[in-house]
């Protein structure tokens, strides 16, 4: 059990460290949207189509409501990192929360065997 018990240490150390290293992390989602316009004669309504855009899109949830911005491409770069490093982090912490529950039923197991 003290094997176990120090696995699951080691595991959860590994994690810790590897959360340390991801950088910003911000939720919220990409979009990469095109549009048409309607105006006779554009691009966009041309056969075949060749519609506006990518205009790229971040939603995010601030205070409980939806806010949406438009990024420019350079900017929809750099959300796209920190999106997938809050969904990393979020992986990581879920994963590191397993091993926690993991530890706590061998210590709380061997603490009622003590008893």
């Amino acid at each position: 059990m003290a094997d176990d018990l120090q696995q699951l240490r080691s595991r959860h150390q590994a994690l810790a460290a590897r959360v340390g290293q991801i950088g910003f992390a911000l939720p919220g989602s990409l979009t990469r949207r095109y549009t048409t316009c309607g105006k006779p004669g554009c691009r966009c309504q041309a056969s075949p189509p060749r519609p506006h855009g990518p205009y790229y899109q971040l939603t995010r949830k601030v205070a409980g409501k939806t806010i949406t911005r438009r990024l420019t491409s350079a900017q929809a770069a750099r959300y796209t990192e920190w999106i997938a490093n809050q969904r990393e982090l979020r992986r990581l912490v879920a994963e590191m929360e397993a091993i926690s529950r993991q530890a706590a039923e061998l210590i709380m197991a061997k603490d009622t065997t003590t008893t």
